[in-house]
C-alpha cells in the first residue's frame, strides 16, 4: 500500500469514526430526552404543586418507576384498577411505606463528593412530620397498624442481602414522641431458649404486630432466623430457622417471607413462603422466581411483591395459600401500600 493509499485510507476512518461518535450521541441525547418526556401509563400531577393525599377509598401507593418528570415520585392508583392512571404526589422515596395516616419515606440527599440519606415520618397529606439521620442506602420500611411506629433498615456496607459481605442497620421511632431504637443489634437475643451473644449479627426487615411487638430477621453464624421482637422488654427471640423479609399477615396468624432454597443460584437464591405461626407449618407459593423483596399482604388472602422489569420493578400478585398462579400487577412500581 501506497503513501497515497495509506493516508486514504485513514482519513476516511477518521470521517467514519466520527460519524459512529455523532450518532452515538445523538441516541444518547434521544433517550435522555425520552426519560424526561411523559410516558404512556406514568403518573400525571401538575408542575409546582405541592404534596397531594390519595383521593378517597382505598388506593394504593407506590414510588412511581415509569420514566418522565414523576419518576421516583409516590404515586397512587385506586386498588380496585391498578393499570389505571397514576396520580403523583411530588415527594421522593426511594422506599416507602403507610398506614393508618402515618407513612415513612426513605429518602437520598445527592451531595457533590457523597450522598447522605434519611428517613421521614409523613403525615395522611405526605407532609413532613419529622426526620431522622439514616447512616446508609435505604432497603426496607414499615409502619405499625396504628401509624404509632415506624422502622427502616438501611446497609450500612454492601447493598445485597444475596451475598455475606453486607452489613445493616435497623432502627424503630415512635411518631408520638419521637423517641428512637437507633440499632436493633442493642436488644437482647434469646436463641433456642437461652441468651446469645455474637459479633456478627444483623437484623433487618421488621413487620409490626402493634406498637411493641413485631419480627424481623436476624442473621448470625451464617444462618437467618425469624425473630419476635419486643420493644418494652428490648429483646429478639428466635422463632424459625431461614426467614428473611417477613411480612405478618392483616390477622397476624401467617408471615410471607423469602426464603434460601437448596441448590438455587448463589445470585437468585430466594422462594417466597408463607409459615403459619400457630404450626410453624411452611407453604411455597406459587411464585417460582426469585424474590429479593418484603412482600405486602392484600387482605389475609393475597401477597404482593416486586421482580425486575423493563423499567426497575414491576409489581405481581400470588395467593398465600399455595394456590393460583402469579399474575403482573402493575408496571413500573416499587414499594407499596395500601391507603385508605
Amino acid at each position: 500500500m501506497n503513501r497515497k493509499t495509506r493516508l486514504a485510507v485513514l482519513l476516511f476512518a477518521v470521517v467514519l469514526l466520527g460519524t459512529v461518535g455523532t450518532a452515538a450521541v445523538l441516541r444518547a441525547a434521544d433517550r435522555s430526552a425520552v426519560r424526561d418526556r411523559q410516558q404512556a401509563g406514568g403518573p400525571g400531577g401538575r408542575r409546582g404543586a405541592g404534596p397531594r393525599a390519595p383521593a378517597r377509598g382505598r388506593r394504593v401507593g407506590v414510588r412511581n418507576l415509569a420514566w418522565g418528570p414523576h419518576r421516583d415520585e409516590i404515586a397512587a392508583v385506586p386498588a380496585g384498577q391498578p393499570q389505571g392512571p397514576r396520580t403523583a404526589s411530588g415527594v421522593k422515596c426511594l422506599r416507602f411505606h403507610a398506614t393508618a395516616g402515618t407513612g415513612i419515606c426513605l429518602q437520598a440527599e445527592r451531595g457533590a463528593l457523597q450522598d447522605t440519606y434519611q428517613a421521614v415520618v409523613l403525615d395522611s397529606h405526605l407532609r413532613v412530620r419529622h426526620r431522622f439521620p439514616a447512616p446508609g442506602i435505604p432497603t426496607r420500611a414499615r409502619v405499625s397498624p396504628t401509624g404509632h411506629t415506624v422502622a427502616w433498615t438501611v446497609f450500612v456496607s454492601g447493598d445485597s442481602y444475596a451475598g455475606t459481605a453486607f452489613s445493616t442497620r435497623t432502627a424503630i421511632a415512635d411518631t408520638r414522641t419521637w423517641a428512637l431504637d437507633d440499632n436493633l443489634e442493642q436488644y437482647a437475643v434469646v436463641k433456642d431458649g437461652r441468651p446469645y451473644h455474637a459479633s456478627d449479627t444483623n437484623i433487618w426487615g421488621v413487620t409490626f404486630a402493634d406498637d411493641n411487638r413485631f419480627y424481623a430477621t436476624l442473621a448470625t453464624g451464617g444462618r437467618t432466623y425469624l425473630v419476635r421482637g419486643d420493644r418494652t422488654a428490648r429483646t429478639l427471640t428466635t422463632l424459625h430457622a431461614n426467614v428473611e423479609c417477613p411480612s405478618l399477615s392483616p390477622d397476624g396468624t401467617r408471615i410471607a417471607y423469602k426464603k434460601r432454597v437448596p441448590g438455587a443460584s448463589p445470585d437468585a437464591p430466594w422462594r417466597l413462603y408463607v409459615l403459619d405461626l400457630a404450626t410453624m407449618k411452611e407453604t411455597a407459593t406459587a411464585e417460582h422466581r426469585n424474590i429479593d423483596d418484603q412482600a405486602l399482604w392484600s387482605g389475609n388472602g393475597t401477597l404482593v411483591y416486586a421482580l425486575p422489569g423493563d423499567y426497575g420493578s414491576d409489581l405481581w400478585t400470588v395467593p398465600a395459600d399455595g394456590s393460583g398462579t402469579a399474575r403482573r400487577m402493575m408496571t413500573s412500581a416499587v414499594a407499596p401500600a395500601y391507603l385508605g
